[in-house]
């Protein structure tokens, strides 16, 4: 038997043992979604999984969750986990539950969060097993949790995210009870680790419905232990020519219009999240002055403290820093104003003409229009540019150790200038990248001139 789910049933009947594929899985496969998560329960004890995932053929056996009755195994490039039945307890204020080993399926599945992931599936059969009605939840496409919503969210106050983020990925809606039990349990979620928060927050972005559940974050009092931030936007209102509009609700349009790309979403969420702190308001009109860097800053931030990787965070901040430059594109660019923005955007161009695409929230057709060619014309120019040269790898034609000897002159702030001004040059297509003897001509009067620095400053 070539199958190693077939061979995994196969190992746990002969020895008498139960195996059934548990919650995700199944309710996918009842949803008729693709799901690379292969998770099990069984009444055989860790050390007897031990032994049956190896006689089924497994490549690798894990153990690290072994005290809490799970063994991870590898079969080719499929990993699956499979748990012994258990309860669990909690301890008042503590996350780390008690785990009690029990030969009762049903008492393994009244421990899950909800009934559409506490349906399993006999592997030797096929019979799906549903006691607390997760099949009828999935065709209502609600989530509910199992048994007194309370209890579940006080043994471990992540699952008010979970519920938010499998609404979101499912297109599901929240049961009432459940969801008024989120509200009353809310703080809960000020026990739990950044890392973990951090982790919800990455599914949640990258679901297909990511602005629903921001707006669930905020209407349920969560986002105060997510993304506090976040709050003040929606009592922030920016007058975009007559279109009054609160910066929150303006954040969430951008976002559902924003391709799937995890540093995008992130972008798409944080991009005005500096507004609140810098609106101001001059002759009746509202400004926001240097949002964008402050939103760099505070989008590194918030990331950090969601303990997110720091690639991600550095591409998020340079995003959110850079979006007014895509969004204030002008056909009276100059080739080399278009070579300067692809420079500036570096990897992150594809998103920020995508950021700046979804930007477009305007409810008058003709604004929407014009702002779409505005940025159809900005990619286009810069495609073209681009099919000419490498623009990124631009660069002035004398570095740093040329002029220091050209001008027999030590290291120093007086070089900078002079590279950025050739460069520039080489950027308006006035000096070819590889005319060193033009440069060095062009170097000479600028030293002449007004980036002639005095010998002694020079050395000191």
């Amino acid at each position: 038997m070539n199958n190693p789910i077939g061979r995994l049933a196969q190992a746990f009947q002969r020895a008498g043992f139960a195996l059934y594929l548990v919650g995700g899985p199944v309710r996918d496969r009842v949803l008729g979604r693709e799901s690379t998560d292969l998770d099990f329960t069984t009444d055989a004890r860790p050390p007897e999984i031990k032994v049956l995932v190896r006689r089924a053929g497994a490549d690798h056996v894990y153990t690290v969750g072994e005290r809490f009755g799970t063994i991870g195994a590898v079969f080719g490039d499929m990993p699956v986990e499979i748990t012994t039945y258990r309860s669990e307890t909690y301890e008042p204020g503590s996350r780390k539950p008690s785990v009690t080993f029990g030969r009762s399926l049903e008492g393994d599945l009244s421990r899950r969060d909800f009934t559409v992931n506490a349906i399993t599936q006999d592997i030797a059969t096929g019979r799906i097993f549903d006691p607390l009605g997760g099949l009828g939840d999935i065709a209502r496409r609600v989530i509910r949790a199992v048994g007194t919503p309370d209890d579940r969210f006080r043994e471990d106050p992540l699952r008010v995210l979970r519920a938010v983020r499998f609404a979101a990925q499912l297109g599901f809606t929240i049961d009432g009870d459940t969801m008024a039990a989120m509200r009353r349990q809310a703080t809960g979620l000020g026990t739990i680790s950044a890392e973990r928060i951090g982790a919800e927050m990455h599914l949640i972005m990258a679901s297909d419905r990511p602005h629903l559940a921001i707006v669930a974050l905020l209407e349920l009092g969560l986002m105060n232990f997510v993304i506090p931030e976040m709050i003040a936007m929606q009592s922030t209102v920016q007058d975009d020519r007559h279109e009054h509009k609160d910066v929150f609700a303006h954040t969430m349009r951008v976002l559902a219009r924003t391709p799937n790309r995890l540093e995008l979403r992130w972008g798409a969420l944080l991009h005005d999240v500096g507004k609140p702190t810098t609106k101001t308001v001059r002759r009746g009109r509202v400004h926001f002055y240097g949002h964008a860097e402050v939103g760099a800053r505070m989008a590194r931030a918030i990331l950090d403290r969601l303990r997110a990787d720091n690639r991600l965070t550095d591409r998020v901040a340079h995003i959110v820093a850079l979006h007014m430059r895509a969004n204030g594109y002008e056909p009276s660019w100059t080739d080399g104003a278009v070579r300067r923005f692809i420079r500036e955007a570096g990897e992150e161009l594809d998103n920020l003409i995508a950021l700046s695409r979804a930007d477009i929230t305007s409810y008058r057709p003709r604004r929407i229009e014009t702002g779409l060619a505005r940025v159809a014309e900005l990619r286009a120019r810069c495609d073209s540019l681009m099919a000419e040269q490498d623009v990124t790898a631009l660069d002035s034609p004398l570095d740093g150790h040329a002029l220091m000897e050209l001008f027999q002159r030590p290291p120093g702030p007086w070089i900078k200038p002079i590279k950025q001004h050739l460069l520039n040059l080489v950027l308006d297509g006035e000096l070819a990248p590889d005319d060193t003897e033009g440069a060095t001509a062009i170097a000479r009067e600028l030293v002449d001139d007004e980036f002639a620095v005095p010998a002694a400053a020079a050395n000191s």
